[in-house]
């Protein structure tokens, strides 16, 4: 899993499922429908059970209720309860977890200031360091080998698990705690000690080419992310292309999303879901570019609200992918508030693009399958662009 940015993602890691909180995000379906908030982390189709939502929810209410009752902890119970069920993407969040997830979306984290990849050879690469962040303060550097955290060996872990750990629990490790990260550059090992700050994120990154090529850089969907895009599109519409970055986009707010697509598109149909079986549609806002050539690059780590992204502008026809197949993440949770205040978060639909695929443990599969770790992967999108006329 390449190109993974872990700023939208928050820290704690509930039932050792890395991955739940790595697709933060909150389909604020209210946003596009006039119904209500719900998030957009996925799960794989195995783990999409045909148990009713509305008992799942009604089930781990009530164990949080009768803990509370018995003098124990309801987050505990309602975590059991939620394992049991089989809503494996199911997560259960105390007040100052889902508090911190909420500060997340609008595009706050604490962390140490580093992105991070996982190498072939299965050792974690950093990949980007903030500027002004803690990292940068210890002289990290982008190609430097991260070998440990806190004295345990971190390679050939999953990157999702590297970030938690690099984030530590939201209740013993806040803003202001130290981690002693080992790392390697070439022949050098050293550690080095940082205290984890109060960070913030720049989810878009925009390039222009000495060709007019514009590269636009998509690492998460925070709120504002959408309007970042479609205000970079308009101020490159002269052009000569574009090329969307999705590589190692965790996902985010399905709303920004929507408005990303709309800087695209002209209108239409952008996705459709179903929540407890009532179907319902997103849709673009009419007056986007469709007139510029468009290659959406893609890999292992594009999940969730940027799969809905790729996969709307692939079906509408108005952009080429590149890269690798995404992760696949496509099922809809829906947050509700337990006895005592905790929130529980679990499954209540899926999502498909506008041909109607499902995504949910399939993902995406590019148009042209190359390495999107590999350095010319740009100059490949150059060349599509280049044998690309004008949308129809």
């Amino acid at each position: 899993m390449s190109g993974r940015d872990p700023f939208c993602q928050p820290r704690r890691v509930r039932r050792g499922a890395a991955l739940t909180l790595v697709f933060a995000g909150v389909l604020v379906a209210g946003a596009v429908t006039g119904s209500f908030p719900e998030s957009d982390r996925k799960s794989p189709a195995e783990t999409a059970r045909s148990v009713s939502p509305v008992g799942h929810h009604e089930a781990v209410a009530r164990a949080a209720a009768e803990a509370m009752a018995d003098g124990k902890s309801p987050t505990e119970a309602a975590e059991r309860a939620v394992s049991r069920s089989g809503d494996r993407w199911g997560a259960v969040y105390s007040p100052d977890e889902y508090e911190e997830l909420e500060e997340s979306l609008d595009g706050r984290y604490t962390g140490v200031g580093l992105s991070a990849r996982r190498e072939h050879d299965g050792g974690i690469e950093v990949t980007r360091v903030r500027s002004g962040s803690p990292a940068a303060g210890a002289g990290i550097r982008e190609g430097d080998r991260l070998r440990s955290v806190d004295g345990r060996r971190v390679d050939g872990r999953p990157v999702t698990e590297v970030v938690a750990i690099l984030r530590g629990d939201a209740e013993r490790e806040p803003a202001g705690s130290a981690v002693r990260l080992g790392l390697e550059r070439g022949t050098r090992a050293w550690t080095e000690t940082v205290r984890r700050a109060t960070l913030s994120t720049d989810p878009v990154g925009v390039r222009t080419l000495s060709d007019g090529l514009t590269v636009i850089r998509v690492s998460s969907f925070t709120r504002g992310t959408g309007d970042q895009v479609r205000a970079a599109v308009d101020r490159a519409r002269r052009g000569t292309g574009a090329v969307l970055d999705l590589r190692g986009n965790s996902g985010g707010l399905v709303a920004e999303a929507v408005t990303a697509a709309s800087a695209f598109l002209d209108g239409g149909l952008v996705a459709t879901y179903d929540v407890d079986g009532d179907q319902r549609a997103l849709h673009a806002a009419p007056g986007g570019d469709t007139v510029r050539p468009l290659v959406a690059l893609v890999d292992g780590g594009t999940m969730s609200a940027a799969e809905l992204l790729a996969g709307a502008l692939q079906d509408r026809g108005r952009a080429v992918v590149l890269g690798s197949r995404t992760f696949g993440k496509g099922s809809v949770q829906m947050p509700s508030t337990l006895p005592g205040g905790s929130v529980a978060e679990l499954t209540v639909g899926h999502y498909r693009t506008p041909s109607g695929r499902a995504v949910d443990g399939r993902g995406i599969t590019p148009d042209l399958d190359v390495d999107p770790a590999d350095p010319g992967t740009l100059e490949r999108a150059r060349t599509v662009l280049g044998g690309l006329g004008r949308p129809s």
